[in-house]
């Protein structure tokens, strides 16, 4: 196992063999019975205090990650202590991760520390900042990516976009993109979103029932009336679509005498106990993924 020891840290040099001594162990770089460098091979060779070396094996053993052996030395522990790790421990474990990586790529230990500190020159993108005028528009499509991704999703209009783009990856549905682009600064990437095709979506629910009661139901009014003229034009009666806005009070009246409702991703979590759900995801499978 490769060790460092930086003499000049705000770290002890005590803390920072215990640490690597543990997260080597963590990360299987050290296995179970194998043996550490003696107290005298580490202090001579990274010319650190004998004392420091053997104060740090002591509070290994303690900790039960080593043991010692009468005549022959200290060894990793057959099991680890099944104390959880504390969060500055957990993350040293993901670094030393990183370490291990790059060895493995054989990249060197300057080229290593350049990328780090460009890294944390940089401000790593930590939300989706979605750029949506429409404010229901907004909220379905801000739902969708929320479900899909790891990051924070924020919703913003076109106005004060300056102040939001900290941090911030900024999507867009395509019939947005050349006015927002008008408003990013130079240099700033868009990731543009695809919207689900409807006749795929739609083909597992055609040929339209004949005489079946079929809700309709959004927030966002242009699913309302896109739905309504898809759902037509497929050849479903217009007399027997329930179209409802959730906006509004009392939607819910009348849907759970609907054969099923048609519906964006949000609705489907508000509709009354006993309606079938027919969500329709707005955003395509290419985007989501």
């Amino acid at each position: 196992m490769q060790l460092w020891f930086a003499h000049a840290s705000a770290v002890s040099l005590r803390e920072q063999l215990v640490t690597q001594i543990i997260l080597g162990i963590l990360s299987e770089d050290l296995s179970p019975g194998q043996r550490l460098p003696s107290t005298r091979e580490l202090a001579r060779r990274f010319r650190v205090h004998a004392n420091t070396i053997s104060a740090g094996y002591r509070q290994l053993e303690r900790e039960r990650w080593v043991e010692f052996r009468r005549g022959s030395g200290v060894y990793v522990r057959a099991q680890r202590p099944e104390t959880p790790l504390s969060p500055n421990l957990a993350l040293d474990q993901k670094i030393a991760e990183l370490f291990r990586s790059a060895r493995q790529l054989g990249v060197s230990m300057p080229a290593l520390r350049a990328r780090l500190q460009n890294w944390l020159e940089l401000q790593p993108p930590d939300h989706f900042l979605l750029i949506e005028p429409d404010p229901q528009l907004g909220a379905l499509i801000a739902y969708e990516i929320a479900r899909a991704a790891a990051f924070p999703v924020k919703h913003a209009a076109f106005e004060g976009l300056s102040a939001a783009f900290a941090g911030a990856i900024p999507v867009a549905l395509p019939n947005r993109v050349s006015m927002i682009r008008q408003k990013l600064p130079p240099g700033t990437d868009l990731l543009t979103l695809q919207i689900r095709s409807v006749p795929a979506s739609l083909g597992n629910w055609l040929p339209a029932p004949t005489g079946a009661l079929v809700g309709v139901a959004s927030a966002w009014p242009g699913f309302l009336k896109t739905a309504r003229t898809v759902l037509t034009a497929a050849g479903f009666d217009p007399d027997s679509l329930l179209v409802r806005n959730t906006s509004q009070r009392n939607w819910q009246r009348g849907l759970t005498q609907t054969a099923a409702v048609v519906c964006d991703k949000v609705t489907a979590s508000l509709l009354p106990s006993g309606c079938r759900a027919i969500p329709f995801p707005l955003l395509s499978e290419a985007s989501i993924s």
